[in-house]
């Protein structure tokens, strides 16, 4: 399309949207008479009628229905885009408040923070620490990382990080003591060791003997509601417990922990971050939202 395609576009969507040539020029600063001239050569040029005029108003065609429609979509994607570039040209500033799961907060998602925080001082955070579903806007919190499947997140935009692997995980000294597991069932003889909060405990997903997925109700024998404390009890030689990667990475490459049956590491849930939803992204959601992503999207 080149630039006389683009001629009497504005003047028709402010006259549709102003109900009137009349308040569509004072939007635009031209006279009565330029509108009216633009949305018939507009007309001319598309080979329909756009609009049905009488003395007292103006309404759109069916043709213009479509037209409209097609025209307020592509012109708000050019707003968003020119939004978007400004948005980069800020320097990211202000308070900055971030709710965060415990654990994986903590080990994760700080480190992350920090990095930012060194490139953009002028960024002040406001971080809580907390495994419950936080209300972002009525609590005004500027972004979340949430874990699991995502419910009903209207006005929020979510990302996805990547998705967690899970294992079952035990001490070397506890497997030498009670030897290693041989199937589910066997796991009956073990110390299980189980995440469960408010008197639900978290099933199990792992894979089978003969490689099926399931989803295993465990018996707890210890019940944390904590993952760190989970991980704490396995290095203590307690029993046996089912970990996500990004916890028992460290200990396991430092072979303070094993991995029962390695080959039925099974992925888990996925890992969201979320902000409200507006026209323009603030330039400090956006540095810590791209750094989230180029740091943790590696551990899928």
């Amino acid at each position: 399309m080149n630039a006389d395609g683009l001629q009497g576009i504005l003047p028709f969507l402010n006259a549709v949207d102003a109900g009137s040539f009349t308040r569509a020029a004072e939007r635009l600063q031209v006279t009565t008479s330029a509108i009216g001239k633009s949305v018939a050569q507009l007309e001319r040029r598309l080979g329909v009628r756009l609009l049905n005029r009488t003395t007292r108003s103006l309404s759109l065609t069916s043709e213009g229905e479509a037209y409209y429609a097609a025209c307020s979509a592509a012109l708000g994607q050019i707003d968003e885009a020119q939004a978007l570039l400004a948005s980069r040209r800020q320097v990211p500033s202000g308070r900055l408040r971030v709710d965060l799961p415990l654990a994986f907060g903590r080990r994760c998602i700080v480190p992350v923070l920090l990095q930012v925080l060194r490139r953009f001082p002028q960024i002040v955070p406001e971080v809580s620490f907390s495994d419950r579903r936080a209300n972002l806007v009525e609590e005004r919190i500027d972004l979340v990382v949430r874990m699991g499947e995502l419910g009903n997140e209207a006005g929020l935009i979510a990302r996805q990080l990547f998705v967690q692997h899970f294992a079952l995980c035990a001490s070397p000294a506890y497997l030498e003591r009670h030897g290693q597991p041989r199937d589910l069932a066997d796991l009956a003889h073990h110390t299980l060791m189980v995440y469960g909060r408010d008197g639900a405990i978290a099933p199990w997903s792992i894979r089978d003997e003969n490689g099926r997925r399931r989803t295993w109700e465990p018996r707890g024998t210890i019940v944390l509601g904590n993952g760190e404390s989970l991980l704490d009890a396995v290095l203590a030689d307690i029993g046996i417990a089912h970990l996500p990667s990004w916890l028992y990475a460290d200990a396991a490459r430092r072979n303070a922990l094993k991995l029962i049956w390695p080959e039925r590491v099974i992925e888990g849930t996925p890992v969201h971050v979320l902000w409200p939803k507006s026209r323009q992204l603030a330039p400090k959601i956006r540095v810590v939202v791209d750094a989230l992503v180029e740091h943790l999207s590696a551990k899928s």
